[in-house]
C-alpha cells in the first residue's frame, strides 16, 4: 500500500544513534522496550521515531522476529493515525495481530509480541465497532494479551492504558451489569489501570489523554472538570519525537471538542 507521508517533518525529531541512546529511556517510559542491540534495528527505531513509519517496518521486518517490535509499532501507529482508509487499517491491524501470534510462538517471553496482538485487536474491533467484536470473541483475545504483557512486564505503562481503555470501552458499549457479569469489567479496574500508567509516565501527553477520554465515557458530566484538567496538562507537553507529535494533534482535537460542550 502507499503509506502516508508523516505531515510534520522536523529536523529536532531525526536522531543519531548515540542522542537516541541518551533519549531512549524517556522516549521509551511507556513500553519499557530494550536497547537493540543490532545495529540496524537501532536505525529502525531512529527511523521510527522521525516519522519514517514505513521505512521503520520495512527494516524491522527484514530482520525477521527480533525486529517485529519497531515494525509493529510503526505499522500499528500509521494505521492509526495516518491511514484514511478504514478498509486499510482493518486489513493492516489484522495482519499484525496475526504475525504476533507467529511471535509469540517463537519468543513466549517478550511482551512486545502479546501487546501489540492486543493492540491490533483493540483498534480492529474499534474499528467494525467493540459490541461486534465482542460477538466474535475477540474481547477475550485483547484482555488475555494484555494480561499476559503485564505478567510479564509489569512496569509498561501503555500496556496499563489498553487494559483501562478494554474496561471503559465494553462499559461504554454495553453498560455496567451486563459488562460485569459477561465480561468481567469494572469502572474501578479501568481508573486503576490508568492511575498506575500516570504514575509510571507522569509526563506522558496520551496517557491523559486517553484516562480524560475514559472518564467522560465513564462518569459524563460528573467528571468533565477532572478530564478537562487532563486535556490541559497533555497540551503542555512538549513532543519530543514524531509520535509525541501526533499525540499533540489529538490533544488539540479533544480540547476543541470540550470547549464546544
Amino acid at each position: 500500500m502507499a503509506w502516508t507521508p508523516f505531515p510534520y517533518p522536523d529536523p529536532a525529531y531525526v536522531q543519531t544513534p548515540e542522542s537516541l541512546a541518551r533519549l531512549w529511556p524517556r522516549l521509551h517510559a511507556g513500553d519499557r522496550e530494550p536497547w537493540p542491540d543490532n545495529p540496524k534495528l537501532v536505525q529502525a527505531w531512529i527511523a521510527f521515531h522521525a516519522g519514517e513509519f514505513e521505512h521503520a517496518a520495512r527494516i524491522g521486518l527484514d530482520v525477521g522476529v527480533p525486529g517485529y517490535s519497531v515494525a509493529h509499532k510503526a505499522i500499528c501507529i500509521y494505521a492509526q493515525y495516518l491511514e484514511p482508509s478504514l478498509m486499510k487499517k482493518l486489513a493492516t491491524f489484522e495482519c499484525v495481530a496475526e504475525r504476533c501470534e507467529r511471535q509469540q510462538q517463537e519468543q513466549p517471553d517478550n511482551p512486545a509480541g502479546f501487546y501489540w496482538h492486543a493492540y491490533a485487536l483493540g483498534q480492529y474491533s474499534q474499528g467494525i465497532s467493540v459490541v461486534k467484536a465482542l460477538a466474535q470473541g475477540l474481547g477475550a483475545k485483547v484482555r488475555s494479551s494484555l494480561e499476559t504483557t503485564l505478567t510479564l512486564a509489569p512496569q509498561r505503562a501503555d500496556a496499563q492504558v489498553a487494559l483501562g481503555i478494554y474496561h471503559a470501552e465494553i462499559l461504554d458499549k454495553v453498560g455496567a451489569l451486563l459488562g460485569g457479569l459477561t465480561y468481567g469489567v469494572k469502572k474501578e479496574e479501568s481508573y486503576a489501570a490508568f492511575e498506575r500508567a500516570l504514575a509510571l509516565t507522569p509526563d506522558s501527553a496520551i496517557v491523559k489523554v486517553r484516562y480524560a477520554r475514559a472518564l467522560q465515557m465513564l462518569d459524563g458530566k460528573r467528571k468533565l472538570a477532572e478530564a478537562r484538567a487532563l486535556y490541559q496538562a497533555a497540551a503542555r507537553c512538549v513532543a519530543l519525537d514524531a509520535l509525541e507529535r501526533l499525540d499533540a494533534d489529538l490533544v488539540r482535537r479533544q480540547l476543541n471538542e470540550e470547549e464546544a460542550i
